[in-house]
């Protein structure tokens, strides 16, 4: 394992931290040849279709604020890419969001059959928490942090699981700010702040460290979901790679729902702000979660 060299440009940064999340996923996961094959095959169909690896390049960044010569921390980061990945395989099944496109490609259960989607979602959850107790280098202690740390943000109390329901019972129901925080500080917030939080922790962060990239997770993750919302209602299917205009076709609660449009986009440019100013104690350290954040807030799609 090595870290990847210093790049000027966000485009090569981001190309270079990718293949390494990507090698780490190849390392972890099982081999499409291995048996079952049609799981595994299932699993890497999934992985593997090009997503943009946010939560994994957060934490790499996060690690790297607190040591920046740290090395491996993308073994530990994969395993967030492996939880994002089973929640949108479940998320695409017909008892969910009923959806058959996902970064472009006909979604999973689409390709390999209702069955075999639920337990390649179920198989990712478990070889993340596996991967999570082998970590290389890395002590009993911390190696115990991370798995709480993503088993919490994952989970029913306040988790990524605890988000999805309150979303399905949410369709149809009159959009509330309350509701929608509810939601979205689960839904999607916990696992981002819990990126941050895991790459400090891999890195052996102080309080007073993690607390800062706490808060910093908090902000960007709110800032994530705003302009998600707001790309379903701007962006087309194909720019999206998913399909676009299902949240107001469900009745879902969203921030435009209950915001409207514009002041969504002004919310979401004060969580930028606000992500920024947490890590003022970093300093140029930091430039990378900046930029990542910046990137958040930016993306169309």
């Amino acid at each position: 394992m090595s870290s990847p060299q210093p790049v000027s440009h966000l485009e090569e940064y981001l190309a270079a931290e990718q293949v390494l999340v990507d090698r780490a996923l190849n390392r972890w996961l099982p081999p499409e040849a291995a048996e079952p094959e049609t799981l595994h095959k299932a699993i890497r169909y999934s992985i593997f279709a090009g997503g943009k690896r946010i939560r994994p390049l957060l934490a790499m960044a996060a690690a790297r604020v607190i040591q920046p010569e740290i090395l491996g921390s993308e073994d530990a980061a994969c395993t967030l890419e492996m939880i994002h990945t089973y929640s949108l395989i479940h998320d695409d099944l017909p008892a969910m969001d009923d959806d058959d496109l996902r970064r472009g490609r006909p979604t999973n259960h689409i390709v390999f059959g209702e069955a075999m989607a639920i337990l390649a979602g179920d198989a990712l959850c478990t070889i993340a928490f596996q991967t999570l107790a082998r970590l290389p280098h890395t002590s009993a202690d911390a190696r115990l942090a991370l798995i709480d740390e993503l088993a919490t943000a994952s989970g029913t109390i306040g988790g990524m699981i605890a988000g999805q329901v309150h979303d399905i019972e949410g369709e149809g129901q009159p959009p509330t700010a309350k509701l929608l925080d509810q939601i979205h500080h689960a839904k999607t917030g916990a696992l981002l702040r819990a990126s941050v939080r895991m790459g400090a922790i891999y890195a052996g962060a102080n309080a007073a460290q993690l607390d800062a990239l706490t808060r910093f997770g908090e902000h960007m993750g709110l800032a994530f979901q705003i302009v998600d919302d707001i790309l379903d209602i701007e962006q087309s299917s194909d720019a999206l790679g998913k399909t676009a205009g299902k949240d107001a076709a469900q009745q879902k609660v969203t921030f435009p729902a209950v915001h409207g449009l514009a002041k969504s986009k002004e919310m979401a440019a004060q969580e930028r702000a606000a992500a920024h100013a947490a890590l003022d104690e970093f300093g140029p350290r930091a430039a990378r979660l900046r930029q990542l954040a910046d990137l958040i807030v930016e993306r169309q799609k």
